[in-house]
C-alpha cells in the first residue's frame, strides 16, 4: 500500500457466552502491546501507528488472540489514515502539541 508510516485504528468486539467482553479485549491489547509498535489505546479502539503491512499482521494476531483466549466470535472495525508522500504520525494528531 504505502511505503509510510499510516495510523491504524482497530477496535475488536468478541462475543462469548462464557467469557467476559474486557478478558477477551485485554488479550488483543496484550498483542499489541508486545508488538514494541508505538500506539495508544483508548476506551472504543487502540490506534497503532508504523508501516501498513506490519499493522496488518499485529491486527491479525491481535484478532487470533481474541479467539484463543474464548471469543467465539468478534466483529473487527478498522480506520486506517495514509498519504501518499508522507508519513502519518501521532504528533501531528495531538492536541496538546
Amino acid at each position: 500500500m504505502t511505503e509510510h508510516d499510516i495510523s491504524l485504528g482497530i477496535q475488536i468486539v468478541p462475543k462469548s457466552e462464557k467469557h467476559d467482553t474486557y478478558h477477551l479485549v485485554d488479550a488483543a491489547i496484550d498483542v499489541i502491546q508486545q508488538s514494541g509498535v508505538p500506539h495508544m489505546i483508548t476506551p472504543f479502539e487502540t490506534v497503532m501507528q508504523g508501516k501498513y503491512e506490519d499493522l496488518m499482521k499485529i491486527a491479525n494476531e491481535a484478532q487470533k488472540a481474541v479467539l484463543a483466549a474464548g471469543a467465539d466470535e468478534c466483529l473487527v472495525y478498522f480506520r486506517i489514515h495514509y498519504r501518499k508522500d508522507d508519513d502519518v504520525t501521532f504528533d501531528e494528531k495531538r492536541m496538546d502539541r
